[in-house]
């Protein structure tokens, strides 16, 4: 058994397909496929369920495919020790972005991000919460951008700014007209909301609960720039973070008085990084440019 064989395994747990998997690995598919039957044979288990379409990993497979992910992601850790040895501030870093913030806030900080760090290859990955903590988990990602909170005692963070919503409505709603929006001017309307899946979501049904509004049930959007296409057609309300109030004539963005409704933006990272150093000097310079640029409170 080696490590080669480690990865044709988790590939084959990640495609469900023999093709796919080799030429995810760059290898042929029967070369794939006669390595894991050695790998079958070496542990005296077996791994998959074969047809002729597809392919599934068998109970033993699915565990033993978890720990090759742990030992493949060590092993990537071990190359990064030897790296950052050298010089922390090099190499190629994946950092993931949720989808609420990642249009919004990467045009503010890449550039300068790109420039400070001129020997780091910068790999961006947009994805929801869910999906981001698990590349994390399995060290296919080296940190990403999320709201907090995220619930893993695996990850560590570091907040980066807080950032308030604004109620959006069309010009010609009535709430347009207010300078600051009061909770009781919620009670019992229909507020647009994202899919399943959007952190920003739970959010704004907590605050919906919050101030006794509804969830608008006609409609669910897949980004804020749907919801306020939305809001500008004037076929609702929503709740819209800051960085992403752009300017639109068909919509108002109306503050709400104090305590207003936040979210919180940070940083994640494995407490077992061998990048913590680079990610916590990355932090600090978010924190800074987010701050200058974007005139968001950061932390």
């Amino acid at each position: 058994m080696n490590i080669k064989d480690l990865k044709y395994l988790v590939a084959l747990a990640d495609y469900g397909h023999f093709g796919n998997a080799a030429n995810a690995c760059f290898v042929s598919q029967p070369a794939l496929s006669m390595q894991i039957k050695k790998l079958e044979e070496t542990l005296g288990v077996k791994l998959l369920e074969r047809n002729n379409k597809s392919v599934m990993l068998t109970e033993q497979g699915a565990v033993i495919a978890d720990r090759a992910r742990l030992i493949l992601s060590q092993v990537d850790e071990v190359k990064e020790i030897a790296k950052s040895a050298k010089d922390p501030f090099s190499g190629e870093l994946r950092l993931g972005i949720i989808p609420t913030i990642a249009p919004y806030l990467l045009p503010h900080i890449m550039p300068q991000l790109t420039k400070d760090y001129s020997k780091i290859a910068f790999y961006l990955i947009e994805g929801q919460t869910a999906d981001l903590t698990e590349k994390l988990r399995q060290g296919k990602l080296h940190a990403a951008i999320m709201a907090l909170p995220v619930h893993d005692k695996s990850l560590n963070s570091q907040e980066l700014f807080e950032e308030e919503f604004l109620l959006a409505v069309s010009k010609d709603h009535a709430l347009a007209k207010l300078k600051k929006v009061r909770n009781t001017d919620l009670i019992e309307t229909n507020i647009l909301l994202l899919e399943e899946g959007h952190c920003l979501r739970d959010q704004a049904l907590s605050f919906c609960h919050h101030v006794k509004a509804n969830e608008a049930q006609n409609f669910r959007g897949t980004s804020l720039e749907t919801l306020r296409y939305m809001v500008a057609a004037e076929v609702g309300i929503t709740l819209m973070p800051k960085l992403a109030c752009l300017s639109d004539k068909r919509v108002v963005y109306v503050p709400f008085v104090p305590p207003k409704p936040i979210r919180k933006i940070a940083l994640f990272w494995r407490s077992t990084s061998t990048r913590t150093i680079l990610l916590k000097d990355i932090a600090k310079k978010i924190k800074f440019v987010i701050r200058a640029k974007a005139g968001i409170h950061s932390k």
